[in-house]
């Protein structure tokens, strides 16, 4: 019954009638995030503009969130950059940990990544701070974030290393990655207001686990001065590393200014 069923079925190729699409006009990021991330692919699909298309693979990591914790993960960022659409050209890499790029260091997230990913151009949330602190000409800067004061000392102590002065650096003491996310847009928000110092140029609310993209524009009127968050300057970056041509609003003076900055060198 079989080899007669075999021998009736029909098996073809055809031939598609119109030329093949390509559906990353925009560009093509990959994004490698912390396996206990709730939040960054939502923040990413409200930010990247539709024309641009990220593909997210995740690196293992274990709470509590500590300096220590953190550090195992660069064992795997190279796995988990292999994997994303191997075979395909992306235009970016984007390592997802604001707090996980202080522990194992800027120089050292973008080898792992390049070392699977030659070529490729490669960010992560400090990387992307600091060319935007430099974009706004900011010195002095205040920081929330939802860290121990363990891990913000070691955040701020980063910055300081570069030349910035953390006038103020405030955390909601979390320790469990995912429960980040659970923090609401409101209290971060009001937050930010409160400890962000008066003499501050910059506020930086830093962690891809907070809700903090939808608050930029309210947070920005209130202090009148430029708010980053580490999702927004994810995407910022990473677009100007492609060479996107077009400013985005309703994410802040960052990235509502993004064309009119000018590109990297």
């Amino acid at each position: 019954m079989i080899e007669l069923r075999d021998m009736m079925m029909k098996v073809l190729t055809v031939k598609h009638a119109y030329p093949l699409e390509h559906l990353a006009k925009g560009g093509c990021v990959g994004v490698i995030s912390l396996g206990t991330d709730f939040n960054i692919e939502t923040d990413l699909n409200r930010l990247f503009p539709e024309d641009v298309q990220f593909f997210t693979s995740r690196v293992k990591n274990v709470n509590p969130l500590t300096i220590e914790n953190l550090r195992t993960m660069a064992p795997g960022i190279s796995v988990a950059a292999d994997s994303i659409l191997p075979g395909t050209q992306l235009d970016a890499m984007i390592y997802a940990c604001t707090s996980g790029t202080v522990a194992i260091g800027v120089d050292r997230v973008t080898e792992l990544v390049q070392e699977v990913r030659p070529g490729v151009p490669v960010t992560n949330p400090v990387t992307a701070a600091l060319t935007a602190f430099d974009r706004f000409g900011a010195k002095r800067v205040s920081i929330l974030t939802p860290y121990t004061e363990q891990v913000n000392h070691q955040v701020a102590e980063f910055f300081e290393s570069h030349g910035y002065e953390v006038l103020s650096i405030a955390g909601f003491g979390f320790e469990d990655d995912t429960a980040m996310t659970y923090i609401t847009p409101q209290d971060i928000a009001e937050q930010a207001v409160a400890v962000c110092d008066p003499e501050s140029d910059l506020m930086f609310i830093s962690c891809t686990a907070l809700r903090a993209s939808t608050i930029l524009e309210v947070v920005e009127q209130k202090l009148n001065i430029p708010v980053v968050s580490s999702n927004q300057l994810l995407v910022w970056h990473s677009l100007q590393l492609m060479n996107y041509p077009e400013d985005i609003p309703g994410f802040g003076s960052l990235m509502r200014n993004a064309f009119t900055f000018g590109r990297l060198a």
